[in-house]
Parts: structure tokens; sequence; C-alpha cells
């Protein structure tokens, strides 16, 4: 995940949420991908570095546990970058010039034409290859990122190791809310301002959700509604349990309850669930969260030398 800063609803239900969940059952690695917020920003040392420790804090929050899994942080991790070198001898340049989000992002912003995000695919699929995973937590946004790395891993291994493979082809393992809509029902996005932080105060949520727009047609509180055009549906179809999405539902359609009562059980869901992140987040030393990634740095670099030594045998580097 790139370092910008705390994270939002839209991040946990995203991706964390699927993380906490996998590291009960599989041998996990997670890192936080600076050298990829790189690509696309410049944001100065000092942000940056904040940033890095405010996602790393919440990633912790949320129960992401150094003793079940494995946490780092890229830039530390030159391996990745040796292993992004050598894929880039037998990687088409065209596979990478083909993705859409390259193309409609240069459109969008001449400057973002470098090497670095024309290259970002390839970087992404050797810090996915160096552990040799089975499968990658990613949303459907993602999975062609996953794509491309398979069709690399399947070309080194024609190419270099077709008798014994290095490299394994992961499977997109897709996180089950692929979309968390934000205060104006846009995506959630710091970018939109239309997000939730995820360790947001009690009441910075509530006056959140109270100031959201509803059904534009519901102009009277006497006026009945239909949820299908309210933006706070989504959200309460991602929190509220059934009994109280039928009672919102019929409450609305019927003139029977006020948006803010409709909203009141929301708020409450949402802050229901923030409180252990803030919890577990007012515990975290500082110091703990970086020890932390130093730990779980040396842990994922043990790893990543023995994949590097198999591929330069392979490719009759020196090893």
């Amino acid at each position: 995940m790139r370092p910008t800063g705390a994270l939002h609803l839209g991040h946990y239900h995203g991706a964390l949420k699927n993380w906490v969940r996998l590291q009960d059952s599989h041998d996990c690695f997670f890192f936080v991908a600076d050298w990829h917020a790189l690509t696309t920003q410049r944001p100065s040392g000092e942000t940056l570095t904040r940033h890095v420790y405010e996602m790393a804090t919440d990633w912790l929050a949320a129960g992401i546990d150094p003793e079940r899994c494995t946490l780092f942080l890229q830039s530390r991790m030159p391996e990745h970058a040796e292993l992004f070198t050598l894929l880039a001898m037998c990687t088409p340049s065209s596979w990478l010039a083909r993705m859409p989000s390259y193309k409609d992002q240069v459109a969008a912003d001449p400057e973002l034409a470098t090497y670095g995000f024309l290259g970002y695919p390839l970087l992404q699929a050797a810090d996915i290859l160096m552990y040799r995973p089975a499968g990658v937590p990613v949303g459907e946004d993602q999975a062609a990122h996953v794509e491309v790395t398979r069709e690399v891993a399947r070309r080194f291994n024609r190419l270099y190791a077709e008798t014994a493979p290095v490299f394994v082809e992961p499977q997109a393992l897709l996180t089950e809310t692929a979309r968390v809509p934000g205060l104006d029902g846009q995506k959630m996005s710091k970018s939109l301002d239309n997000a939730i932080a995820m360790r947001d105060e009690p009441e910075v949520v509530a006056t959140k959700i109270r100031t959201m727009p509803t059904d534009p047609q519901r102009v009277r509180r006497s006026d009945a509604g239909d949820p299908a055009r309210c933006p706070v549906w989504p959200l309460h179809q991602i929190y509220s349990d059934a009994t109280t999405l039928a009672a919102c539902e019929t409450g609305c359609k019927t003139a029977g309850i006020g948006c803010l009562d409709c909203k009141q059980p929301l708020i409450e869901a949402i802050q229901k669930e923030q409180a252990p992140w803030r919890e577990r987040a007012a515990a975290l030393d500082p110091q703990q969260v970086k020890w932390t990634l130093e730990v779980g740095t040396e842990r994922a670099r043990a790893v990543a030398r023995k994949t590097l030594r198999e591929v330069r045998v392979a490719m009759g580097l020196v090893a």
C-alpha cells in the first residue's frame, strides 16, 4: 500500500479487513510502498516519512499483528530494486505502455511520463514475485497488475528456468467490498475530500455523516424518499444489519423517519467499529512502530536474498 498518510474507511474495507483475515491462514507479507509513492507524487522527505508511519500505525490499529505476519518498508529493501532490474531485461516495454492506468494518467498529466511511472507495474511484479506467493490481496482496480505479474513470471520461467521454474504465477485475492462510497456518493478518497478517516474522533464522524447529502427529491420531512437515490444508503449497506436496513428503507419510503433519524444508526455503527482502532493506536509508541518495520524488514530480507540467489543462478549471473 502506498503511504499517503492516515487511512480512511475505504482503505479498511477495501484492503485492511482482508489482510487481517488472511494473516490467520497464510504467511503474509505486507509492505509500505514508498518507492511507488514517488511515481505519481513529489512529497517532501519530511511529509513522506510522516505518511509512512501514520499508515503503519493505522495497520496496527486495524489489527495487523507483526507476530503473525511480516511488515516492512519497501525502500529499505534494495533487493526489490535488483529484481526489478533483472526482470526488466526480459519484459517487453509494450506490456507496460499498454496499461490503461499509465495511458490515462499521463494523458491527464504529462509530467507523469517518467521511466519510474512507466515501470510501476514491473516494480510491483518484483515486489510480489520476490516472495513467490500463491495469492495477492487486491481490489478489482489492481487485478490487471496481478495479471501482468503472472505474465512476467511466465516469461521469466520460459526464458531462464523452464525445467525448474523460479516463480509461481500468483492469483488475485479480491476483497469483498470493492468500492466504499465517500460523503458525496463518489468513491471514498482523500483527494476528493470526501473521506472518513479510520481514527476520526466520534464527534467528527457524527458531523460528517449528518452533513451528508441525501435523496435530492426528498425536500421536506413529510416527503417520501427512495434509498436508491441517497448517497447515505450504500454506507448503510456496509455497516447496518438487516433489521436496521429494513427499518430505514421503510421509514424513508413512507416518510416515517427523517434523514437525521436514518443517519444516526450509521453514525453509531461507524463509531463502534472505530473505537478499538483508536484504542490500539493510542497505546502505540512511535518508536515501537518504527521498530516493528525494522524487524519486519530483516525478516523480509532473508526471504528476498534466497529468491535473488535463484534468479541469478537461472540467468547465469554469479550468485
